[in-house]
């Protein structure tokens, strides 16, 4: 005689949803196909917040229930089809026809870029922390293609920033995969953008104006003194050294560009919070670095 049971057999415990496909399809104007729309779930204590770095990055603490999350990997959209990426909202703007012949036209030009650092990553799946650095790869070649009037290069600096937070987390997860040194490389690249953004805007090449939010996380918006702040402390952390004259000149240039905006050494407090302290912090370091080269500016 075989005896049952009265007690059901035990469920393997399911893993907590971090996501969910929008109801909403997205459409891709770049090869005219719709795609499911993968979005953060927010609730339930997923998002602890913890430090905010230098960089302006928020780091959110594990949680039992959750583990580690990385809500800036569902901020871009990546088209399956054609593989084209862009921050959502880009996705119903982006219209004129010079912009979409490109990027279709540049589509096995981006896998082929992204299969060689991020090789194995799935559009279709619910994305990890390769998924998410391969689209962000595949945004940052995709706005190469995008016309000016966009504004591509803020966004190319906030995706390259983002994509060297992104790297670091790959390395903790998996290290002994180099992306340590890739994220160095994006650093870099986010460093010349954020340059050239302000040379773009300043010369009236490219405005920024219609651009909404300048991160560069999610948490905050830190507007326009966000990105003079975090093209001097780019600047500072990730610029040259082979030339030490022009890098000197630089840093020089930015100590007094972060003096100007955030008023400090004066008793000016009309910028407060933490923009302000990580700026002082900034000056400091700029200061100590020009003492030591014996290079002194005077702020105006």
């Amino acid at each position: 005689m075989v005896y049952r049971s009265s007690k059901k057999q035990e469920e393997p415990e399911k893993k907590p949803k971090m996501s969910y496909w929008s109801k909403n399809k997205c459409h891709c104007p770049v090869c005219k196909k719709d795609f499911d729309r993968e979005e953060m779930l927010s609730g339930s204590g997923r998002m602890i917040a913890g430090e905010l770095t230098d960089e302006l990055h928020r780091i959110y603490e594990p949680s039992a229930k959750y583990g580690q999350i990385f809500p800036i990997l569902y901020s871009i959209g990546a088209c399956p089809h054609c593989e084209t990426a862009l921050w959502w909202k880009d996705f119903e703007e982006i219209n004129d026809n010079a912009t979409l012949n490109a990027l279709l036209d540049s589509t096995e030009e981006r896998k082929k870029a992204v299969n060689l650092i991020f090789p194995y990553y799935d559009l279709k799946r619910e994305r990890t922390l390769l998924d998410g650095a391969a689209m962000y790869y595949l945004a940052l070649l995709s706005y190469e293609k995008v016309d000016l009037g966009y504004a591509p290069t803020i966004k190319r600096a906030m995706i390259s920033l983002r994509l060297a937070w992104i790297c670091q987390d790959l390395n903790k997860a998996a290290p002994g995969h180099n992306y340590d040194f890739v994220a160095q490389v994006f650093y870099r690249k986010a460093q010349f953008f954020y340059e050239q953004t302000l040379i773009n805007e300043t010369g009236r090449i490219e405005t920024i104006a219609k651009v909404s939010n300048f991160g560069p996380d999610i948490d905050k918006n830190y507007g326009y003194d966000g990105v003079i702040y975090l093209n001097s402390l780019l600047e500072y952390k990730y610029g040259q050294t082979e030339d030490m004259q022009m890098r000197f000149k630089k840093l020089d240039e930015n100590k007094r560009s972060i003096a100007r905006i955030f008023g400090l050494g004066k008793s000016s407090k009309s910028k407060p919070g933490p923009l302000l302290e990580k700026s002082r912090e900034l000056y400091d370091q700029l200061t100590a670095t020009l003492n030591e080269a014996n290079i002194i500016s005077v702020d105006d």
